[in-house]
């Protein structure tokens, strides 16, 4: 009896040791994998294995819990990867060849109030723009650049993860890190600027203004469009502000535009066509200008999200 319960008593301290952990887990899976629901099952996943596991001589278990959360990932990357689709042929005109994954968003009211859920989605959130980037990286490369970079973990507590030495894993980081650099542009760091910039825009589309589009839209602007793998296509690829201006009046035609939204803290749209969500628009505002759209329309990724906030 005394052994159950000095057993219960363990299990509940490292229960609580798991929850003061848990936000810093959810962060670290949402930045490796680009899925809410991913992120939790990769952090349940973690606790599983911890539960299966003798914890007594590990010092730091913050760090054996991320890096635990980093093998689960990379695992997910991996297996993610073997089963992507080829990009078909014959994309439509206008439209890039190479197939992007637009990130499953974090979202939020437009104007949310103080409290711990409002802290947990901003330690979630992190820009969209970012996100399709890291989906471009190899799986090794985004694990050593999430977790050095973006939570300043030792290359030689990463090595081991990625069965690398901490010089290669330093050289994963490295290359990770160009990519991103060149292919993320940074958001103003002004949140009203974006706002004004996403109004202008919602307001030209829904008006019908094409040269007020073209006045918000960075000359380069990019738009992605993920529709799923049931479209045919994984996802389309716009560039120009013409051509974006011009499909931005075909979805105010065919009334997608919907319900303001904070999208991965920044500012953004849930289209709700029949009371049910067609897809997310989010936004990335820099030099008072969008120079990207990103817009989440597969159906069996938008169930899975977290819409509570527009019952609110």
């Amino acid at each position: 009896m005394q052994e159950r319960t000095t057993a219960a008593h363990e299990r509940d301290y490292l229960a609580a040791r798991f929850e003061e952990n848990r936000g810093h887990l959810r962060a670290v899976a949402y930045r490796m994998l680009g899925s809410v629901s991913e992120a939790e099952d990769a952090v349940q996943e973690a606790w599983l294995r911890m539960d299966r596991t003798d914890t007594t001589d590990v010092d730091n278990l913050g760090g054996w819990l991320t890096t635990v959360v980093g093998r689960v990932c990379l695992d997910q990357l991996r297996r993610r990867a073997s089963r992507r689709e080829e990009p078909l042929d014959g994309s439509p005109t206008g439209y890039g060849e190479a197939p992007v994954r637009v990130p499953e968003p974090v979202l939020g009211p437009l104007d949310p109030p103080p409290g711990p859920e409002q802290d947990a989605l901003i330690a979630d959130s992190v820009g969209l723009a970012l996100l399709v980037v890291l989906e471009q990286l190899a799986p090794a490369e985004r694990l050593a650049f999430v977790l050095h970079d973006m939570f300043g973990m030792p290359f030689e507590e990463i090595a081991p993860v990625v069965d690398r030495t901490p010089a290669a894993t330093r050289q994963l980081a490295s290359r990770a890190r160009r990519r991103v650099r060149g292919g993320a542009p940074t958001p103003d760091a002004d949140l009203a600027v974006q706002r004004e910039a996403v109004s202008a825009f919602l307001a030209a589309s829904r008006e019908g203004d094409f040269e007020g589009l073209l006045t918000v839209l960075d000359p380069d602007v990019l738009l992605r469009v993920d529709l799923g793998p049931g479209s045919g296509g994984a996802s389309k690829l716009l560039r120009g502000a013409a051509a974006v201006a011009r499909q931005a009046l075909t979805f105010a035609k065919l009334g997608a535009l919907g319900v303001p939204a904070m999208v991965n803290g920044a500012p953004g749209v849930v289209t709700m066509p029949g009371g049910k969500p067609g897809a997310v628009l989010g936004f990335t505002v820099s030099g008072g200008r969008i120079v990207e759209i990103d817009i989440l329309a597969d159906p069996e990724r938008l169930a899975r999200l977290d819409l509570t906030f527009l019952d609110a």
